[in-house]
């Protein structure tokens, strides 16, 4: 399960909408005396899909592994550095042979899946005559010179490409959320230049008001605090805060019963926090910051009480973060609406590359027309012409009735008529 959870270790930051509703689970009094309860299998976790697009071949690698004791051991004692260095992946030479066997037929699998995706890639392309071993290069998850066996190496290339696509996501998501809030204030700037001084007034005065409200709220404990435990303990948990017990707490919170918090079981804790910030129904706050504040409170977590930087806490962890100062008595919690999100020049380069972008889309555009415009014109040259020649061919059919020559046909042959007989002629040939 180690082993499954490391792997993960960055997906929840894929999924943040799947996790505002999360939160931990009410449990009875009288479940907090068991200390050696059993994982049930109504507890067990579905692990979310990564956002990698070989996510099922991950998760499938991971669970044939687990099923070999020797390497499931390995895994347990082993740390996060003996894993992302590569290490580990040699103990891949001792698993059974039922193992690498299964193992052999998942990368056979994935290397047909991706030289389905390149032949349908390069079908709507029209261009089928590339090679598709040399377009498997571009999938660094596996071996690709080697399509038929899984070796120490596949698994060696497995995690690392894992653990830098989804850290990369992790360095680039901050990012986002910087852009996501300049765009609203560079929209809200534009909005306020196209009114008249004394709207624009009412428009500021709106603003500020709706900034006070949202900022009007109960006190945010500090993420990991005894204060924010405690109250976890006793509105989610229902349980008496003069009972609270940090072992306790953890073994209520570890729902799958792992012997870890996982960065989804830590950001549950929080909603009671964000609940005091963010309410759906009020305009004045924005979900997607309550977002970004959740994963802020969670990272801020980690980088007190992970030691060894596995984004797992253990017990061990979790108790020594106990007994320091910062748990006991904290600083004061400072909200992304108490914090500057970016600066004034920050946002200029921002507008600037805005409106790089909005001139080369106006060009675009442009373009586009005069596109439009000239086919419409050889459209209309061409109705016009057609137009001419349907006149001189009505003109040229009104000349040969007048001169007593026969109409031709739509397409200017000759309509062929028999003679009329007279009665004289209809005697002849009849004798």
């Amino acid at each position: 399960m180690r082993w499954k959870i490391i792997q993960l270790q960055y997906c929840f930051l894929l999924v943040p909408c799947m996790l505002t509703a999360l939160e931990a689970v009410p449990i009875d009094v009288d479940k907090t005396k068991v200390h050696n309860t059993e994982p049930v299998e109504s507890a067990r976790i579905d692990p979310p899909d990564t956002g990698l697009y070989y996510d099922e071949y991950l998760k499938q690698v991971i669970d044939v592994l687990e099923t070999d004791q020797h390497f499931r051991e390995k895994l347990q004692k082993a740390d996060i550095e003996e894993i992302r260095s590569g290490r580990l992946s040699k103990e891949l030479d001792l698993v059974s042979h039922h193992v690498r066997t299964k193992l052999d037929e998942l990368k056979r699998q994935e290397v047909a899946r991706l030289r389905m995706l390149i032949k349908a890639k390069l079908d709507s392309l029209q261009d089928t005559g590339m090679n598709h071993h040399l377009l498997l290069k571009q999938f660094e998850h596996l071996n690709h010179q080697n399509p038929d066996t899984f070796e120490s190496s596949d698994l060696d290339m497995l995690i690392k490409a894992a653990t830098a696509d989804l850290e990369q996501y992790d360095r680039t998501r901050h990012e986002e959320f910087k852009k996501y809030e300049m765009m609203k204030e560079h929209e809200r700037r534009e909005y306020l230049k196209t009114l008249n001084e004394e709207k624009r007034k009412e428009e500021e005065s709106k603003f500020e008001e709706m900034r006070r409200k949202h900022e009007n709220h109960p006190k945010v404990n500090h993420p990991g605090s005894k204060d924010q435990l405690k109250e976890v303990w006793e509105e989610a948990d229902g349980l008496d805060p003069n009972d609270f017990d940090p072992k306790t707490f953890f073994k209520l919170h570890d729902v799958n019963n792992d012997g870890f918090l996982d960065e989804q079981e830590l950001e549950a804790l929080f909603t009671r926090e964000l609940e005091k910030v963010y309410d759906p129904r009020n305009a004045e706050d924005d979900m997607i910051e309550m977002e970004e504040e959740r994963l802020r409170m969670r990272e801020h977590v980690m980088n007190e009480i992970d030691n060894n930087k596995d984004r797992l806490v253990t017990l061990e962890e979790f108790l020594r973060a106990t007994e320091k100062k910062e748990f006991l008595e904290p600083d004061s919690w400072e909200t992304l609406g108490q914090q500057q999100l970016f600066t004034e020049e920050e946002l200029k380069e921002y507008e600037s590359i805005i409106a790089m972008q909005e001139n080369e889309l106006k060009k675009r555009a442009d373009e586009l027309q005069k596109q439009k415009e000239e086919l419409q014109r050889q459209h209309d040259h061409l109705e016009a012409q057609k137009q001419e020649y349907q006149q001189a061919v009505q003109q040229l059919e009104h000349k040969k009735f007048q001169q007593g020559i026969a109409p031709s046909g739509p397409a200017g042959e000759l309509e062929f008529k028999p003679p009329i007989l007279n009665n004289q002629d209809t005697d002849k040939e009849s004798e």
